[in-house]
């Protein structure tokens, strides 16, 4: 059967943009398919961060998983520096990849852009991704479309290192991973500008209250042509509609579409309406947290789990991988 990876960089508290774009995927593929979710914090320490500050992000991303329903007795949970093997298949994956591949890569091109000082991790960024997959030969990664580039060049890497070093083994030993496209198209954040980014500010957390939702919601942008109340909207170019897509029962979504054309109601209407649908889905969320932060062992052995169950794969992966480089 078809094996799922999927990482994570510990931000800290998920918010509904992480929610919606993968989480929540991750959460029904577990079911269907053996599945790893990865907290890649070492993907984390390629950008300026607070040591004390990391520890904290990496136990709150992994309560607020477990809290969203990754359920560590069918999938597998793990801190990707619990296994030492992701930095070692990733040094041993530098050797077989083209430097212009990296080069090439958007997300390099437009960090670096920002950057007067690129350090070589943003550069190696996708090759430390590409061993992350391959570690556990996993074929399917759900993501979004902006990561589709990333994961072509994991499928390099992988036939690169086949053709060179398991040329018999069939098809050869690593495979080359598929991606999943998330059924959830970008999310974009309360600005309505970008995309929805602890970063920008314009997120609510996952966990955050019922008050501190509302106030968040409140001022959140809508269409930017509706200036009266009394003004039909668009609700195809509105984020709050997309929000009630996400969250809103389907007969709720089209009495918000009818209501919005209509002018039937105001923006502060229908942002009322979306909050109730949120809280419908967050609360039950909110609830585990809260039983999670009761007995933080439940984090712990689920962490703990994760690890042995991934190194037992990732052992092995490596034993064949060194064997084959002539380096056991």
């Amino acid at each position: 059967m078809s094996r799922i990876f999927s990482g994570i960089q510990p931000s800290g508290e998920l918010h509904i943009g992480n929610y919606l774009g993968a989480v929540k995927n991750w959460v029904q593929l577990q079911h269907q398919h053996p599945t790893i979710i990865c907290v890649v914090d070492y993907h984390a320490i390629t950008a300026p961060y607070d040591a004390a500050e990391l520890r904290t992000r990496r136990r709150e991303m992994a309560l607020s998983l477990l809290a969203a329903g990754i359920d560590p007795n069918v999938a597998t949970l793990l801190m990707q520096s619990t296994v030492p093997e992701h930095t070692e298949l990733a040094w041993i994956f530098n050797a077989v990849t083209p430097l212009g591949e990296l080069e090439r890569q958007t997300q390099f091109k437009e960090k670096a852009a920002r950057q007067e000082s690129v350090v070589a991790g943003i550069l190696n960024y996708p090759v430390l991704q590409a061993a992350d997959i391959l570690l556990y030969l996993a074929d399917l990664v759900p993501v979004g479309e902006d990561q589709v580039q990333h994961l072509e060049l994991s499928r390099v890497i992988a036939r690169r290192w086949n053709a060179q070093f398991s040329p018999g083994e069939g098809n050869g030993f690593f495979p080359e991973p598929k991606p999943l496209l998330s059924p959830s198209k970008r999310i974009m954040g309360l600005d309505g500008q970008a995309k929805m980014s602890k970063s920008m500010g314009n997120t609510i957390g996952l966990l955050e209250s019922k008050e501190q939702i509302w106030e968040k919601l409140r001022p959140a942008v809508t269409d930017p042509k509706r200036v009266k109340r009394t003004d039909p909207g668009t609700p195809e170019v509105c984020n709050i509609y997309h929000l009630h897509k996400a969250f809103s029962p389907p007969a709720t979504v089209e009495h918000v579409a009818v209501q919005c054309s209509t002018a039937g109601w105001g923006c502060i209407d229908c942002k009322k309406v979306l909050h109730e649908s949120m809280l419908q889905e967050l609360v039950p969320i909110q609830t585990r947290a809260a039983a999670l932060r009761a007995t933080p062992s439940l984090i712990d052995d689920a962490l703990s789990d994760g690890t042995h169950r991934c190194r037992t794969i990732a052992t092995e992966t490596m034993r064949f991988v060194r064997d084959r480089m002539g380096i056991t």
